[in-house]
């Protein structure tokens, strides 16, 4: 993955809340199954807990689906937004982006804010995202590292433990530690918001299964990043200048070991030595991989559609 250098960036969506106390606070992460709305599958007695409450608060059972989260609104996110600690406020080009991680991040916000504008036009509103460590306030509630990288439809914003790739990804799950790995997290998670906006998660009525509702719901966000990763090269700022010059064999390589790496099979046999099919929430390694290519293949929104099929 090549930015371009001479690319000016936005990072007025991207902020950083630091290190959190409460639940997170302290000790490693464990495995959680991430990508998005929920984590779950029995890993763990706190990461049941959380995934109960990432789930009946994001997708609905708590605060709803609409976003924003204003005076008003069941979330009032102006009362619980952490303060940011300019972590991003160095990122001003893409040639900081080729140099540093953090800058990298704001590229593809930057990137994947523009190609849904794109997409969606008349009614797009942008997602923001903030990285943490340990434990974050959220619309939702307050979340941990241990949930792992996910959406929160009451904010409309992705939640994310930069520790989370090497810590959990690398080094308990065994995925790739490419530099394409991260993007391929942060354009699923930004597929949840799309899913809000165009009403998608409130088709999730069933939580667990191969064919349930909630694995539909990650796979057409899978779909959705490849869709990006299909235009990402033709994806421009504000002025109108290219992000990113160039993506390669290696770097959808990358996101589809990824994608592999989070199945529900992969990790129920990496942490309970079987597969417990009717437990799953995201969908096996397989499938990932299987809507990922869809979307980078097709680059139709309508080619996504998980919920038409009936083996998704």
């Amino acid at each position: 993955m090549r930015f371009n250098p001479k690319a000016r960036l936005d990072t007025g969506q991207v902020s950083d809340s630091g290190g959190g106390g409460g639940l997170g606070g302290g000790g490693g992460m464990q495995i959680p199954i991430p990508g998005g709305m929920k984590a779950g599958g029995g890993i763990g007695g706190l990461l049941i807990v959380l995934a109960f409450f990432v789930l009946t608060q994001c997708i609905g059972g708590g605060g709803g689906l609409t976003g924003g989260g204003g005076a008003g609104s069941p979330f009032d996110t102006r009362q619980m937004a952490d303060a940011d600690t300019g972590r991003y406020d160095s990122c001003k080009t893409g040639a900081d982006a080729e140099e540093n991680p953090d800058c990298a991040r704001v590229a593809v916000e930057n990137s994947l804010r523009d190609f849904w504008d794109d997409t969606i036009g008349s009614g797009f509103q942008p997602a923001s995202l903030q990285t943490f460590t340990g434990s974050v306030n959220t619309a939702c509630g307050q979340a941990t590292s241990q949930v792992g990288p996910f959406y929160c439809p009451g904010d409309s914003r992705m939640y994310l433990d930069s520790t989370f790739f090497e810590q959990v990804l690398q080094g308990q799950l065994g995925g790739p530690a490419g530099e394409f790995v991260e993007p391929y997290v942060i354009a699923h998670e930004y597929g949840h918001h799309i899913q809000n906006l165009t009403g998608q998660m409130s088709k999730v009525r069933t939580q667990q299964g191969p064919k349930s509702d909630a694995v539909r719901l990650e796979l057409q966000a899978d779909c959705y990043a490849g869709m990006w990763a299909r235009a990402a090269t033709s994806t421009d700022n504000e002025d109108g200048v290219a992000l990113i010059e160039e993506l390669t064999e290696q770097d959808m390589q990358e996101a589809l070991d990824a994608a592999a790496a989070v199945g529900d099979d992969r990790i129920q046999q990496k942490t309970q030595g079987q597969v417990t099919e009717e437990s799953w929430t995201h969908g096996s390694a397989e499938s990932r991989m299987k809507w990922f290519k869809v979307g980078l293949d097709q680059g139709d929104p309508e080619a996504c559609d998980t919920w038409a099929v009936d083996t998704p």
